[in-house]
Order: C-alpha cells, then sequence, then structure tokens
C-alpha cells in the first residue's frame, strides 16, 4: 500500500501528529481512507487542539485519492490516442501477434487466463525475452509463485534469434540484465512496489521500462477475496494502479490469471465479476499436452471481435 509516511516529503501537513490521528482510527495508508466515513472523520477531528490542521491533512489526502483517476477524455481526443498508439510488442509468438493484430499495445493491460499448466508462465517468459532482445527495453517481472526460470529464458532466447547472435557472451547477458525479477507473495508488497515503481518512473527522464508483468496476479489477490468488501476493494484497486502505470508510462502491463470451478462442471476466470472489466484485454489460453498444441482465445479486446482464436505451439 501507500503509507501515509511516505506522503509526509511532499506534503509536510501529513506529519507524525497527523500520521498518529489518522492511525487511531486504524488508518495507516491512502487506501484505508477508502473505508471510512469521511464526514465521521473530520467531526472527530474536533476533539483535538490540532483540528484545523488535521482537517487540513484530511483534504490533502482527499486530494490524492482524486488525483488518482485519468482525466476525462472527450471522443476526439480517445480517437486520436488511439490512432496514435500504433507501436505494438511482440509475444515472440507469430500466431498470437496476428490474432492481436501486431501483438500487445503500450498504455494497456492485458490479462491471460487459463488453467493450470496451460502455457501461461512461458508466455509472459518468452514475452519478455522478446521484449528484451528486441525493443531496447527492459522489463519488470514480478514473480508470485516461484514460476520464473533464468534457464527457460535462456532457451526461448534462442527459439526467437538468430543463434549464432545469441553465441555471443555479451548479448545473452545484456538481455538478461533488462529482465528484473522481483518475488511477490503478499498483495499489500505488490501495492507498495507498484506505488514505489510509479514514483521512480515518475522521476526517470527517458527511462527504458517497457514491460510490467505480474505472473500471477490472482495468486495474490484470491486469499484477500475471503474479507468481503475490504478485499474486493483491494483488488480493485491493484487493478487500477496497473492501468494507471500503463497508461502515465506508455508500459505493456501483462498480468495471469487462473481457473476456478464453476457450475456444471465447467471452468472460470479467477477473480470474479469486480475484476472481469478491469483489463483492456482478455485472453483466454488453453493447451492440449498430448499434442502441445495451445490454442488463445480473444474474451475482451478493445476493437477485435470476442471469440476469435488461432492454435500454436509452445
Amino acid at each position: 500500500m501507500a503509507p501515509l509516511q511516505t506522503l509526509e516529503v511532499e506534503n509536510p501537513i501529513i506529519d507524525s501528529n497527523f500520521q498518529q490521528f489518522c492511525a487511531s482510527h486504524h488508518i495507516f495508508s491512502v487506501e484505508d481512507f477508502l473505508f471510512h466515513d469521511i464526514y465521521k472523520l473530520q467531526l472527530s477531528t474536533k476533539q483535538h487542539s490540532n483540528s484545523e490542521r488535521l482537517e487540513q491533512g484530511i483534504t490533502v489526502i482527499l486530494s490524492i485519492i482524486e488525483g488518482q483517476h485519468q482525466p476525462w477524455l472527450n471522443g476526439m481526443e480517445l480517437l486520436e490516442e488511439a490512432q496514435g498508439n500504433k507501436q505494438s510488442i511482440s509475444t515472440g509468438y507469430e500466431r498470437i501477434d496476428m490474432l492481436l493484430q501486431g501483438g500487445l499495445f503500450p498504455g494497456n493491460l492485458v490479462e491471460v487466463v487459463g488453467p493450470s499448466s496451460s502455457g501461461k508462465t512461458q508466455i509472459c517468459l518468452k514475452t519478455a525475452a522478446n521484449v528484451a532482445l528486441h525493443s531496447g527495453g527492459s522489463v519488470i517481472f514480478f514473480d508470485t509463485g516461484n514460476s520464473f526460470s533464468p534457464k527457460l529464458i535462456d532457451k526461448l532466447l534462442g527459439q526467437i534469434s538468430d543463434s549464432a547472435i545469441m553465441k555471443i557472451e555479451e548479448v545473452r547477458q545484456e538481455v538478461m540484465n533488462k529482465i528484473v525479477c522481483r518475488s511477490v507473495f503478499d498483495i499489500f508488497v505488490l501495492i507498495n512496489l507498484l506505488h514505489q515503481l510509479k514514483s521512480n518512473l515518475k522521476n526517470m527522464a527517458g527511462c527504458s521500462v517497457q514491460m510490467l508483468i505480474v505472473d500471477s496476479i490472482s495468486s495474490l489477490v484470491t486469499p484477500i477475496l475471503g474479507s468481503g468488501a475490504h478485499g474486493h476493494a483491494l483488488m480493485v484497486s491493484v487493478g487500477f494502479l496497473l492501468k494507471e502505470l500503463a497508461y502515465e508510462h506508455n508500459l505493456s502491463v501483462l498480468v495471469t490469471n487462473h481457473m476456478v470451478g464453476a457450475e456444471g462442471g465447467h471452468l472460470k476466470p479467477a477473480l470474479g465479476e469486480s475484476w472481469k472489466n478491469i483489463p483492456h484485454m482478455r485472453l483466454h489460453l488453453s493447451c492440449d499436452h498430448k499434442s502441445n498444441i495451445c490454442s488463445m482465445c480473444i474474451l475482451r479486446h478493445p476493437y477485435i471481435t470476442a471469440g476469435k482464436a488461432v492454435s500454436f505451439s509452445l
């Protein structure tokens, strides 16, 4: 999460006294404000000698929350934005790129959903390798299930490039160094890291980060959904934070999601109705392990009809 103490540098009003006041109401982060009655919180400041300063602090927090929303855009602005964002990022799989009319696009949050062992992680790794090799940009990879494999990336590099080039050790090292992996096993740690990344990207002119991958987002979100409204609010907060990073810094954000049982013995994407409309693009991945042939189907896309699919080999 975004702890209040991290905001004090840019907002001196959020000092130790204000933080202590918030802590007495079990508020430790900006997100915690979403679960409180602001009117009652403002009334409670009257019990303190520095009530005016506490009210100013609350106003600052509310302005920060308001600033999290994307700006209003009219139809012409949205059209110009869509037409100007034609630079695609190849996944390394020709058939998938053809299905998506070029691959993944900066500014978008893309979700790959599929059952266990369907190849979601391999697609993430190959896409990361392809970006690091051909785009000149770097990739940040948040690994939530110990699935990140540098050996597999090294093998995949040989599949997507001239083998003679990849035999040059300096080239291989340069590509591998552009993929930065961080193990994350807690939703609050992830939110913290996303806020840090947002701050770092804002302060880094000409930053070369091109892609952010979270494999898998559902591993972190599913355990908190049982807490009711609080869990769902955290899930939505993570989703919009990922979209904000993609939008503000022109990143391509790729996340994976697993499948769970539904009525009639069928499978459905995890995380439920509150999540399904957050990603710009949802792709369903399945794999026939006997033939090693996979299928990618569009569940949701800004301008491609849902239901279109391609088969390919991992």
